[in-house]
C-alpha cells in the first residue's frame, strides 16, 4: 500500500517505478512455537485436558490458524509459515486458544511484538510469556490531531487561555465483525481536578474515518471570575493537564466498542503555535495489569525491512548485476561476487536469483556459474551434491517457478496419504505393539509407487524455465564426463528428485501443499516415502537389487524414470498445462456478493465456500456440496483487488469473466493475496484476457472510480501484468536491489578482503598460500575481480549518501513517522 510516496508491505506492484520518499517494506518468515504451562497456575480454569491451538495476527487480523494440539498444557505446535505483509502493521500477534466443544474457543493469552521490536527478535528462538487477551488492549491504528493554545484576553481585560484539538482523521482502525467499524471520538482534557469530555460525529462503516472537528477548552480563568466554578482551584497547573482521545465503535443497540485512545501532554504546547502530529493508538491505560502466569510460547520469526530508495537510486547496482552472465570469468561477476563473500548466508541467493529471473537473465547466469563448478568436480557420482552457488540458484529458482508444478504433480496424491493414515513404519526399533512390518511395507510400497509414477508422468507440467535450466545441465555434464552416459540423467535428477520433490513430500506444508504441518505418524510415512524417493531419483542409487528387495518392478520404472528426465530437459513445450484431471489449488471460506445486484447492502453478502482448480472456479453453500454457480477457468478475464470504499469492505478482490463480475471478500489481506495469485496462475494464457478495469463498483448508476456512466465502459485503471509460460511472478525489483545492497553492506569488510586478495595475487603472481584470506575466495582473474569490487564499493557508497540523506524526509509525527504513544 502506497500512501504519499511511502510503501509499507511487501506486494507493492513491480511496475511502480517512482517513488517520493524512502519506502518501509518487511517480511515476517518463519513462525515456529511451542507451548508451555498454559493457561493460569492454580484454580477451576487450569484444565489438565485443554486442547489448544494457535494464531497469528496482523494488529487484530487473523492470517494464519494452527491445527490444534490435543490434550496438553505443554503442546509442540511445530509449524512453519511464510508469508509477505501486504499493507501497514503495528503488531504481530501470537494468540492461544482453548478449543470450545460447546461455546466458543476460549483466549488463553497473547504475545504481542510490535514492528519496531520484530528486528530484536529476528532469527532467533525466544521464550514469550503469555498476556491476558483483553478487548481494551487490542488495538490499531493511528489518529492525525492539530493542537493550539491561546491566549485571550476578555471584556475586563483579563488574561485566560484556550485550547483548541481539532480531530482531523484516523487511519487503520480494526474490523468489527469482519466489516468496517462505526467509528466515533471522545477528546478530554483531563487534570488532577477537571476532566471536560467532547464527543465528535459517528462515521458509518468506515477503517479510515475523517473527522475534521474541532473543540475548544478553557484551561485557565481569569483571576477576576466571579461565577460558581466547576474546578476545585481558579488557575490549574498546564503541567499535570493532558488531551485526551479516545476511540469508539458505535454499537447502536449493543455496547460501544474501546477502538483505542492516545494522550498528549498540553505542556510541550507554545503559545499561538500550532501542533500537528500523528498518533499512534494505544491499548487503555498502556494495556498494564498483572495477571496469574498463563504460561509461555517459545518462538521463532525471522523478520526483514528495506527502506525502499527511489527507482532511479539503484540503476547503477542492478545494472551491474544484470551484467553478471557476461563477465568472463563468470566469478569476477558482481553476482557471483555477492555470493562468494555471503556463502554462510543462505537468503544472500534469493534476491540475486529473482532479480535475474525478473529481467531473463538467469538462465545463461545459472550455465556459466555451473560450469565452474563442474570443473571443480572430479567424480561423475557426486555431480551437484554440494550446497554451491549453482545448486542454491537452481533451487531457489525451482522453489519460485515450480510451485503450480508441485500442487498439480503432489497435492492429490499427498491428500490421500495424510487423510488415509495407513501405517507404514518398517523399522523393527520404532514398531508399535500389534504392527505387521509386512503390512506396513506393503503400504509403503504403494505410497512410493503413486508418488513416483505422479513425478514421472508430471513432466509436460513442468514450467519451461525449468526446462531450459535442465536442458543446460545435462548438455554441460555430458560435455564434462563425455565417458559416463548415465551423467546427463544425475545431473537433472540431483535436482528434480533430490531438491525438489522429495524435500516436497518431506514437508508439504512448507510449500502450500497441506494446511497444517503433518502429526508424527504421518510425519514419519512422508519422512520414510521421501528418503525412497531420494534413492530412486539417484541414478548411481538405481540398481536392480534394491529395487527387487522393494519388490519393484525394474523395467517399468527405469524407462519411466529416464523418460521422464529426458522429457522435462527437453528443448521445445507446450505453454499450458494439460487438463486430463482437475487438481484442486485452493477451497476457503469467503463472502461473496451476489452477482449482478445494483444497490449496496450487506445482504447482497453471504458466506459461501469458494473452490479453484485448474478447469474452473465454483462457489458452494456448504463445503463439499453441489456447486451454486460454476464459471469455466477459460472465461476468467481478469482477477484485480477492489478499493475498500468500492463496498465499505476490507480485503475484497473481483473476478471478471464472460457474464457479470464476481466479487468476492477474503478472509484477510494474506488470503486475499493468495486468491489473486492463484486465479491469476491459472488464467494467465487465456487468449482475451483484459488490458483494463475497474478498481470500484458500478452502483446507482455510475462506476465509483471514474464516474463513467455504462456499465460497459472499459476500465479506467491498467490491470496487472501477467506472464506466460507458465510463470506467475510480482517481483519488485527496487526492494530485491536494496535488500541486495543490504547484504553487501553486511559483509563490507569481507568484501574489502577480497579486493587486498586481488592486489596481492596480482603483484605476488606465485602459487596461492593457504593461510591468506583470500584463499577464501574465488578469484580466477584477480584484474577483472578487483575492478568488479571496486564499482561495488563505489556504488554502494553512493546509496548509503542517499539512504543518509533521506533518512530524516519523514518528519517525527508525520504520516510516515507517527507519534508512539503518550507525550510526556
Amino acid at each position: 500500500m502506497e500512501e504519499d510516496g511511502v510503501s509499507e508491505g511487501l506486494n507493492s506492484p513491480a511496475g511502480q517505478a517512482h517513488r517520493g520518499l524512502v519506502a518501509a517494506q518487511g517480511s515476517a518468515v518463519g513462525f515456529h512455537s511451542e507451548g508451555k504451562n498454559l493457561g493460569p497456575c492454580s484454580g477451576p480454569n487450569r484444565q489438565r485436558d485443554l486442547c489448544t491451538f494457535c494464531t497469528i495476527s496482523l494488529d487484530q487480523e487473523e492470517v494464519f490458524r494452527t491445527k490444534v494440539f490435543d490434550k496438553s498444557l505443554s503442546p509442540f505446535y511445530g509449524e512453519d509459515f511464510y508469508f509477505e505483509i501486504p499493507r501497514p502493521f503495528q503488531c504481530l500477534s501470537f494468540y492461544v486458544f482453548a478449543k470450545g466443544v460447546f461455546q466458543r474457543d476460549l483466549p488463553v493469552g497473547k504475545v504481542s511484538i510490535r514492528k519496531e521490536e520484530l528486528c530484536k527478535f529476528s532469527g532467533k528462538e525466544h521464550w514469550f510469556g503469555l498476556q491476558p487477551v483483553d478487548p481494551n488492549s487490542e488495538v490499531q491504528g493511528k489518529v492525525h490531531l492539530e493542537m493550539r493554545l491561546n491566549e485571550l484576553i476578555i471584556e475586563n481585560g483579563s488574561m485566560c487561555q484556550q485550547l483548541l484539538v481539532r480531530i482531523i482523521e484516523c487511519q487503520g482502525l480494526p474490523l468489527i465483525s469482519g466489516q468496517n467499524c462505526d467509528p466515533y471520538a471522545t477528546v478530554s482534557l483531563v487534570g488532577p481536578a477537571r476532566s471536560d469530555q467532547k464527543k465528535t460525529k459517528v462515521k458509518k462503516k468506515t477503517s479510515d474515518p475523517q473527522f475534521e472537528e474541532t473543540f475548544n477548552f478553557e484551561v485557565t480563568r481569569p483571576n477576576s471570575y466571579t461565577k460558581k466554578s466547576n474546578f476545585q482551584v481558579e488557575e490549574e497547573d498546564i503541567e499535570k493537564l493532558e488531551i485526551k482521545v479516545d476511540l469508539w465503535n458505535n454499537g447502536n443497540l449493543a455496547q460501544d466498542v474501546f477502538l483505542g485512545e492516545t494522550r498528549v501532554s498540553v505542556k510541550i504546547l507554545r503559545n499561538d503555535h500550532i501542533h500537528r502530529a500523528w498518533y499512534l493508538l494505544q491499548p487503555k491505560g498502556n494495556g498494564k495489569s498483572k495477571t496469574d502466569d498463563l504460561g509461555s510460547l517459545r518462538l521463532n520469526v525471522t523478520y526483514t525491512e528495506d527502506n525502499v530508495l527511489p527507482s532511479a537510486c539503484y540503476t547503477p547496482l542492478r545494472t551491474l548485476l544484470l551484467k553478471s552472465p557476461d563477465i568472463k570469468p563468470i566469478s569476477a561477476s558482481a553476482a557471483h561476487i555477492l555470493g562468494d563473500i555471503c556463502r554462510e548466508r543462505y537468503e544472500a541467493v534469493l534476491p540475486v536469483v529473482r532479480l535475474l529471473l525478473h529481467h531473463s537473465r538467469l538462465v545463461p547466469f545459472v550455465s556459466a556459474i555451473t560450469v565452474l563448478e563442474l570443473e571443480n568436480t572430479q567424480e561423475a557420482n557426486t555431480i551437484f551434491r554440494g550446497n554451491s552457488l549453482a545448486t542454491r540458484c537452481i533451487d531457489d529458482m525451482m522453489k519460485i517457478v515450480g510451485r503450480s508444478y508441485l500442487t498439480v504433480t503432489l497435492k492429490p496424491v499427498l491428500d490421500e496419504i495424510c487423510d488415509s493414515n495407513k501405517t507404514c513404519e518398517i523399522d523393527p526399533i520404532k514398531l508399535k505393539e500389534g504392527d505387521n512390518v509386512e503390512v506396513n511395507k506393503e503400504n509403503l510400497q504403494g505410497y512410493v509407487q503413486k508418488v513416483f509414477s505422479s513425478i514421472t508422468q508430471s513432466s509436460s507440467s513442468c514450467p519451461p524455465l525449468m526446462c531450459d535450466v535442465f536442458r543446460s545441465l545435462r548438455h554441460m555434464a555430458s560435455k564434462r564426463f563425455p565417458d559416463d552416459p548415465h551423467v546427463q540423467y544425475s545431473a537433472v535428477s540431483s535436482f528434480v528428485f533430490l531438491r525438489f520433490f522429495a524435500v516436497a513430500v518431506l514437508s508439504p506444508h512448507t510449500f502450500q501443499l497441506r494446511p497444517h504441518h503433518p502429526d508424527l505418524e504421518v510425519s514419519r510415512t512422508l519422512t520414510l516415502i521421501s528418503k525412497t524417493i531420494q534413492t530412486l531419483g539417484s541414478w548411481g542409487s538405481l540398481s536392480k537389487n534394491k529395487l527387487v528387495c522393494m519388490n519393484v518392478s525394474y523395467q517399468p520404472l527405469q524407462h519411466a524414470y529416464q523418460s521422464s528426465l529426458v522429457y522435462i530437459s527437453r528443448s521445445t513445450f507446450k505453454l499450458t498445462v494439460p487438463i486430463s484431471r482437475d487438481y484442486l489449488f485452493c477451497f476457503r471460506e469467503i463472502q461473496k456478493r451476489a452477482q449482478g445486484r445494483k444497490r449496496i447492502g450487506k445482504r447482497n453478502f453471504k458466506k459461501r465456500w469458494l473452490r479453484v482448480t485448474n478447469r474452473e472456479l465454483s462457489y458452494h453453500k456448504h463445503r463439499g456440496k453441489e456447486a451454486l454457480c460454476i464459471i469455466p477457468v477459460k472465461n476468467i478475464r481478469a482477477v484485480e483487488k477492489l478499493y475498500e470504499s468500492a463496498f465499505n469492505r476490507k480485503n475484497m478482490f473481483q473476478v471478471l469473466h464472460s457474464e457479470k463480475p464476481l466479487y468476492v471478500q477474503a478472509g484477510n489481506c494474506v488470503e486475499a493475496s493468495e486468491w489473486v495469485e492463484v486465479l491469476s496462475q491459472v488464467s494467465r494464457c487465456n487468449p482475451d484476457r483484459l488490458g483494463t478495469f475497474h478498481p470500484s463498483a458500478h452502483v446507482a448508476g455510475a462506476w465509483l472510480c471514474c464516474r463513467s456512466l455504462s456499465d460497459n465502459q472499459p476500465g479506467c485503471k491498467p490491470c496487472t501484468p501477467t506472464l506466460l509460460a507458465n510463470l506467475q511472478l510480482d517481483i519488485d525489483c527496487d526492494r530485491e536491489t536494496e535488500r541486495i545492497f543490504s547484504l553487501l553492506t553486511s559483509s563490507y569488510s569481507k568484501l574489502q578482503k577480497m579486493e587486498d586478495a586481488c592486489a596481492s595475487i596480482a603483484v605476488y603472481q606465485g602459487p596461492p598460500r593457504e593461510q591468506d584470506d583470500y584463499s577464501l575466495f574465488t578469484i580466477q582473474d584477480p584484474k577483472e575481480t578487483f575492478h568488479t569490487v571496486q564499482q561495488i564499493t563505489h556504488i554502494l557508497e553512493e546509496l548509503q549518501r542517499e539512504h543518509d540523506t533521506r533518512s530524516g524526509t519523514a518528519q517525527y509525527g508525520s504520516q510516515e513517522n507517527p507519534i508512539v504513544g503518550k507525550t510526556s
